[in-house]
């Protein structure tokens, strides 16, 4: 009992001993965690608009308690049935896109032998993401529009007989915007790849040479299974940004004539919680945005989980 007691008490001496030793990060860490909870957890209260009929006059304490009123209307709401679909649709097929392209690119700009060509390359895929998108969505109309480049070279090899007005067909509006989405981020998104890729042993690859394995042979059972780890870890990530499928991209691209497949939750949220002044409903549309996000993380890592891959937690 009592060398119980003397170890006790030697852990805590041990115990005070480190957090004088890192009484630094400590401060630094408290710092960091008041700075979370103002700007990160005590706006959250907001939410309990979702639950009311929220008058800006009266505030959060005076504003009508109606329960789950606000997601009924969500639910029973055509119009957000259809901007649900238009934002998961999108937000899939930008994630699939994206990252395959990533990978791609990841792997093409690998078997790049020289270093000033590789760098180069690798600057100039990085360009596009620091383009805000009223840039990026400003050349895609010049490019798209019936006068544009796109519409020109269609018709000087004959694909097709009299322009086409891109932005007046819904069919083509969702690969527009992945196609906007990779030519903006592809390269960046590709750095955690490259960085994975350069980790992998060289010995494995100088192996494969002698056993007469090509490039392709090498990226197959080399590269490929190497990076698996990383594209699992990533993949599960940005699943929880299936419903972030953007804003300004069909913000700015969209019109009345493709307005069913173009718009999202987030312009629906403008919509009713800023046009309209009903903030508890463009709240509550946030909240299940949120909770869906939330949903697909835990059930992308179950599965990925039960397959035996990498995950999360």
């Amino acid at each position: 009992m009592a060398q119980e007691q003397v170890k006790v008490v030697k852990d805590k001496r041990i115990t005070w001993k480190e957090v004088k030793r890192q009484k630094f990060l400590l401060i630094v860490s408290f710092f960091m965690v008041v700075y979370g909870t103002i700007f990160y957890y005590w706006p959250l209260t907001g939410w309990i608009m979702a639950f009311q009929n929220y008058k800006p006059n009266r505030g959060l304490l005076g504003s009508k308690f109606v329960g789950l009123a606000k997601f009924q209307f969500l639910f029973e709401d055509a119009t957000f049935i259809q901007v649900v679909r238009n934002t998961l649709a999108m937000g899939v097929i930008n994630l699939a896109t994206s990252t395959f392209m990533a990978i791609l690119f990841a792997i093409l700009l690998n078997e790049i032998k020289s270093t000033i060509a590789k760098k180069t390359v690798q600057t100039i895929s990085y360009l596009p993401h620091f383009l805000s998108w009223i840039i990026v969505t400003g050349i895609l109309h010049d490019a798209l529009s019936s006068s544009g480049i796109i519409n020109e070279l269609l018709l000087k090899y004959g694909f097709i007989d009299q322009a086409i007005n891109f932005f007046a067909h819904k069919e083509y509006f969702w690969p527009i915007v992945a196609f906007a989405n990779c030519w903006k981020e592809t390269g960046w998104n590709a750095i955690i790849y490259l960085a994975a890729i350069t980790a992998i042993d060289p010995c494995l690859y100088e192996a494969a040479s002698i056993d007469g394995a090509g490039r392709w042979a090498k990226i197959k059972y080399i590269t490929l299974p190497s990076i698996r780890p990383t594209i699992m870890i990533l993949l599960l990530m940005n699943v929880g940004n299936v419903l972030n499928a953007g804003f300004e991209i069909q913000y700015l691209l969209g019109n009345g004539l493709i307005k069913s497949v173009s718009d999202t939750i987030d312009i629906y949220v403008l919509t009713w919680g800023i046009s309209n002044n009903d903030f508890s409903l463009g709240t509550a549309a946030g909240m299940f945005k949120s909770a869906v996000s939330i949903a697909l993380i835990v059930i992308a890592n179950y599965a990925a989980k039960r397959m035996g891959e990498e995950r999360l937690f």
